[in-house]
């Protein structure tokens, strides 16, 4: 994680996010097509019109942009006006992202980010003038602050924005890992009470107001691709959350950036230092990764599929893993009875299915101790909830804690395996997009955060996507 105010350092960045692209490009050969693109991770608008400009012109260099794609930015409000959203719509952005967090001026100042809502409001019009495609906007519930009072407010300011897509994170506090928190006090975050007060009352307001619950953190109206997609089972998610876009490889540039091919996972270099001595040594500056196993494989895939649409159908694992379901998790089976017990899960052995209940949907905690035992075997000793009682102790916490978990690594943390060096990682990615018999690309994750942005690469066999 990169954080500055100076300016400054934008060239030289955008320079070794150039030099690295040429690596990948090396190795993957030029000309892959990329038909999804997405910059965020944080505010890329940091970036002035020109640079943004360089940075496309750099991807454009690299990587095909398909004239269909989906390609979206990070907005934050603060930093554009009309002027630059045209610019952005210029450049060949169709779909943009507000960081509104909460339209409450004491929780702005609070948060040190002040923005008032006739600002963003006046930014929507202009985006819909301009004929971006999709808008999203999001929001954080648990700031300092905060009451459920103010956030109904803000959440009916929301609402009457009307953007096509809604994500709904939790605050985590962490001031020994990230540095501005520590300006906040401490004693202004609401109770955990009053967070599970404010996560429901979303919800309901969300679903009154015609939208869909995606599931985890994401809501959108119904004719949204994000929304017909899960209606249609098509539903995918990967390091920056819900997509349309099918499973793919995944090639991250910049620092900190985290990339998928195959059942390869690999993480660049978390300091700028470190990132730019790989490069300069004309290495790729991935410094750590991971080899998933076949039992890895099985267990990513039920959890996917208990994300992206709420159930899980055993045969159709069965078939694609060759076990039999009901064996192979016998011990997360006999588990699930107490949730099952309590309304939080339907466990239907005849039929074959785990099918996650709306209360199970709400309760995040239960997602994370579900998954947390379906995914890792060295886990089964974990405590696990005896009651409803127990669950609902430790209910409010682990919301706020896992909604808020960074995309990035979670699905990383979710996929234990073998971990590899550095040098030998990028020739298992290589070898990984060779099998697959590429045959387009996608770039899939280039993110900007706090001031400087990240990229990932996405390879796909047949399609791609590119998120910054």
């Amino acid at each position: 994680k990169i954080i500055t105010r100076h300016h400054e350092k934008a060239q030289p960045y955008l320079r070794l996010l150039s030099r690295e692209a040429e690596l990948h490009v090396q190795h993957l050969g030029s000309g892959q097509q990329v038909t999804q693109l997405h910059l965020g991770g944080g505010s890329p608008t940091f970036f002035s019109d020109a640079e943004l400009g360089e940075l496309m012109a750099i991807l454009r260099r690299n990587f095909s942009l398909a004239p269909t794609g989906e390609y979206s930015i990070e907005i934050d409000p603060r930093t554009v006006d009309e002027g630059r959203l045209a610019a952005l719509g210029g450049m060949g952005f169709n779909r943009l992202s507000f960081g509104v967090q909460d339209f409450d001026p004491l929780v702005q100042k609070a948060v040190h980010r002040v923005q008032p809502a006739e600002q963003v409001f006046a930014l929507m019009q202009a985006a819909r003038r301009l004929g971006f495609e999709s808008i999203n906007v999001d929001l954080i519930y648990g700031l300092p602050r905060q009451t459920p009072e103010s956030f109904a407010r803000t959440l009916e300011q929301v609402c009457a924005l009307r953007p096509d897509r809604i994500a709904l994170y939790a605050y985590a506090h962490l001031p020994e890992r990230f540095k501005p928190q520590r300006r906040i006090i401490i004693i202004e975050l609401p109770g955990a009470a009053n967070k599970v007060s404010m996560l429901a009352a979303a919800l309901q307001k969300f679903e009154e107001a015609g939208y869909d619950y995606i599931g985890m953190d994401h809501f959108a109206l119904p004719d949204d691709p994000l929304a017909v997609a899960r209606r249609q089972g098509r539903l995918h998610r990967n390091f920056q959350g819900y997509s349309t876009q099918p499973d793919c490889d995944l090639i991250g540039l910049g620092v900190s950036a985290i990339s998928k091919v195959g059942a390869v996972y690999s993480q660049n270099a978390k300091t700028l230092d470190e990132y730019q001595d790989a490069l300069d040594r004309g290495r790729l500056p991935v410094v750590r990764g991971l080899a998933a196993t076949r039992d890895d494989l099985v267990r990513r895939a039920t959890i996917m599929a208990l994300m992206c649409q709420g159930q899980v159908q055993f045969e159709s694992i069965e078939a694609a893993h060759l076990i039999s379901f009901a064996e192979y998790f016998a011990p997360e089976l006999e588990r699930l009875r107490a949730m099952q017990t309590d309304g939080l899960v339907e466990v239907d052995m005849e039929a074959g299915t785990i099918q996650v209940t709306p209360m199970g949907w709400f309760l995040c905690a239960a997602w994370r101790w579900c998954l947390t035992n379906i995914c890792r075997p060295t886990a089964r000793a974990r405590a696990f909830p005896k009651s409803f009682e127990d669950f609902c102790k430790g209910a409010s916490r682990d919301c706020a804690r896992h909604a808020h978990t960074a995309r990035l690594a979670r699905e990383l943390a979710a996929c234990p395996g073998e971990m590899l060096d550095d040098g030998g990682i990028y020739p298992l990615c290589a070898a990984a997009v060779l099998v697959s018999a590429l045959g387009t690309a996608s770039l899939v994750g280039a993110g900007h955060v706090g001031s400087l942005p990240f990229l990932s690469f996405c390879s796909a066999p047949k399609t791609g996507a590119l998120l910054f």
